[in-house]
């Protein structure tokens, strides 16, 4: 018999064992069964509030160890690296405590709450030396690599035209109660919670924004709290927007919307070109649907390409077509690329870095919406270097 020498490993601390909190777990726990890995993960320690919460999700997850007090966890020696999927307000007060400490960090969206914050977690990050994720983990689907694949070959020409949302009915009813996405210390709101979703999206298919004109909505002002009294909400409900890219000639549409009946997980996006077209929706998230130019009368009309073995990362989960993979196969991949960028196999890709541009977009949203006109970049950069002196 042979023993395989797996080494130390890296030692995760996670932080927050909701909803997040359980997919991170899932990922770690999966990712070295299903893709080689240079080095594996070591559940370590899991830290939430209170510390009876805390033990129970360590005892299901499968972490050795756990805290109610997250300070412990980011000082423990035996972690390497720290996942963050706490409540938004946490995101830069953790990171910041875990890249001092010399930890790598693989934190949720948004990456933090004010654009100042975020500005700080990536500069810190950057001259710490250590790797970063952020959770955009819809950008890590096989199916979304072969869009931007098609984009980027000009296989469907240049591209003349985007339309992109995410939509979910989750705060649809009035009577909805009122949470902490609700706060706009939390950076809460719908262009916050889902918007950065559909932006991180469209940024990766077509490069930078530019300059964006938007509107911000409340459509419910006030949400019921638990002992049934009443808070004004204060953030949005809605956010529309439309987005000029570095480099393109059109104006894009995109939108965001809590309050969408019916809708589950409309992240969707069209992109037309002059020589065909895409369509994408992650409720039918195993399919890209593809229109090329030139078809006859009569035959016109989209294909739908199925994800299968011959797109990328896919085939590690299934050999078969059509069968399809799911939103925690996504996470994994996305932990996946987390720890060959650790291991100094990979670039790391939606880092910190990446995150912040997303953040500045979000910002000139929020101001354009305020003023009530087209916002550049360039101006919100401005504005944040006039108050920092």
């Amino acid at each position: 018999m042979q023993v395989i020498e797996r080494g130390r490993g890296i030692g995760i601390g996670l932080i927050g064992s909701g909803f997040m909190g359980r997919a991170h777990a899932l990922a770690f726990r999966n990712v070295g069964g299903v893709f080689p890995l240079a080095v594996q993960p070591r559940l370590e320690i899991l830290a939430d509030t209170p510390e009876q919460r805390a033990i129970e999700a360590a005892t299901s997850f499968g972490f050795a160890r756990a805290t109610g007090d997250w300070t412990e966890l980011v000082r423990d020696p035996a972690i390497d690296l720290v996942a963050i999927t706490t409540p938004n307000r946490l995101h830069a007060p953790i990171a910041l405590a875990a890249i001092e400490a010399g930890k790598h960090v693989y934190c949720e969206k948004p990456l933090a709450t004010t654009l100042a914050d975020a500005i700080a977690m990536e500069g810190a990050a950057k001259a710490a030396g250590i790797v970063t994720m952020v959770g955009f983990n819809y950008l890590k689907n096989p199916i979304i690599d072969t869009a931007r694949e098609i984009v980027r070959s000009g296989e469907i020409g240049e591209i003349t035209g985007f339309r992109g949302i995410h939509a979910e009915d989750f705060m649809a009813d009035p009577e909805a109660q009122f949470s902490w996405r609700c706060e706009p210390e939390q950076a809460g709101g719908a262009l916050a919670d889902i918007g950065s979703h559909i932006l991180s999206m469209a940024r990766s298919l077509l490069g930078e924004v530019e300059s964006v004109c938007g509107r911000l909505d409340t459509i419910h002002g006030e949400r019921p709290l638990p002992d049934g009294s009443r808070r004004a909400v204060g953030v949005d409900d809605q956010a529309n927007m439309l987005v000029r890219f570095a480099g393109r000639p059109f104006t894009a549409s995109i939108s965001a919307s809590w309050l969408a009946s019916g809708r589950d997980m409309q992240l969707a996006f069209e992109i037309s070109g002059t020589r065909g077209a895409l369509s994408f929706t992650q409720e039918r998230f195993n399919e890209l649907r593809f229109y090329k130019t030139g078809q006859p009368t009569g035959r016109k009309g989209f294909t739908t390409i199925n994800a299968g073995p011959a797109h990328g990362d896919y085939a590690a989960f299934c050999p078969a077509p059509g069968h399809q993979i799911g939103f925690n196969d996504l996470k994994t991949i996305e932990v996946r690329r987390l720890l060959d960028a650790v291991a100094g196999k990979a670039p790391s890709d939606a880092d910190f870095g990446d995150a912040l541009m997303i953040t500045r977009v979000m910002e000139a949203v929020r101001l354009s919406s305020q003023r009530q006109r087209w916002v550049a970049l360039s101006e919100i950069d401005g504005a944040l270097s006039s108050r920092s002196q």
